[in-house]
């Protein structure tokens, strides 16, 4: 009898929070609405590739499609480890990775303490603006600019080298400038656009804890050390987390817009590398089975750092 009024009990509630889950929705149903493209863009472009992941483990053929194509288990995987090429564009992507998380990751953060310390309200929106407008650029733009700037024919920066007596430095067209350049370029490209995430953190900082500060006689850089860093870290902790796993990612558009025949040593990546073997080759199980390998390995990094910053007492994604 008891188990009969529990389980009745049971289906009561789940009816109450149905009805209120429905209720909420229907509130909110504008917001929701502006979700849908979102959802659908997910849904189309994210969730449903994954269905295509099964050709890194068959031969495909195109005429076959992917059901027909014959199984061939792990032997596109084997080809990978078994290969050459792909390790040189492996360490590649990792070695140019690093660098861009190594000097690309503080970059916004130091741009955004800097922007906070500036009093002058109009000077600090233009130099927003200024610094947001390249990430509204495609790269296609972008690497016309820089590759015609830093010509070593006839560029501006020619030039300047020509007048201080300087050799000048094609840096897009040599192999020990490359990984520089694309660093330098997704800095300016991308560093005002991503220190908005920490001006919003330094914004919710409570302004009494400067005042206290200030009566306590700390100067502006101890007020930066002592205050403004720890209140965004959680949020750069996270960031730096999501970002790990970009250590074995990389910037397609960016390295297929600036890379050249002359920089293929070190500036080819596990993206081109999958653009030339799966499209211009069309060994598209071979590619796939690249790409679903750079993912497992993402997956894992974000996690390995998931779990130290927990374990070093910081707050984790999940």
């Amino acid at each position: 009898m008891q188990s009969t009024k529990s389980v009745i009990l049971t289906v009561k509630n789940r009816n109450k929070n149905r009805k209120h889950v429905l209720k909420a929705v229907w509130k909110y149903r504008y917001l929701y609405i502006l979700m849908l493209p979102c959802i659908i863009n997910f849904i189309l472009f994210r969730y449903k590739p994954i269905y295509g992941v099964i050709i890194s483990f068959k031969d495909y053929k195109v005429k076959l499609g992917i059901m027909g194509s014959p199984w061939v288990g792990l032997d596109n995987f084997k080809a990978i480890f078994a290969g050459t090429s792909f390790s040189t564009v492996f360490w590649n992507t990792v070695i140019l990775s690093f660098y861009k998380l190594l000097f690309g990751f503080p970059a916004p953060i130091i741009l955004a303490l800097l922007l906070n310390e500036l009093k002058n309200i109009k000077y600090k929106k233009l130099v927003q603006t200024i610094t947001y407008m390249p990430h509204f650029l495609s790269w296609v733009v972008v690497a016309g600019l820089f590759i015609q700037f830093f010509s070593p024919g006839n560029g501006p920066v020619a030039y300047i080298f020509k007048a201080m007596g300087i050799k000048p430095v094609y840096f897009f067209g040599d192999p020990k400038w490359f990984r520089f350049s694309m660093v330098l370029t997704g800095i300016w490209k991308s560093i005002g656009w991503d220190c908005i995430v920490y001006l919003a953190a330094l914004s919710s900082i409570d302004p009494q804890l400067y005042e206290a500060a200030i009566i306590d006689g700390a100067t502006r850089f101890q007020r930066i050390r002592y205050i403004t860093i720890p209140s965004i870290m959680p949020i750069v902790i996270i960031l730096l987390i999501l970002n790990s796993g970009s250590l074995i990612e990389d910037n397609f558009e960016q390295i297929f817009n600036f890379l050249n025949d002359a920089v293929l040593s070190k500036g080819d990546v596990i993206s081109t590398y999958v653009y030339r073997t799966g499209l211009v080759k069309m060994r598209y199980s071979y590619a796939t089975a690249i790409d679903l390998f750079r993912n497992a390995v993402a997956f894992l990094l974000v996690f390995i750092s998931n779990f130290i910053a927990k374990k070093v007492g910081e707050e984790g994604i999940w």
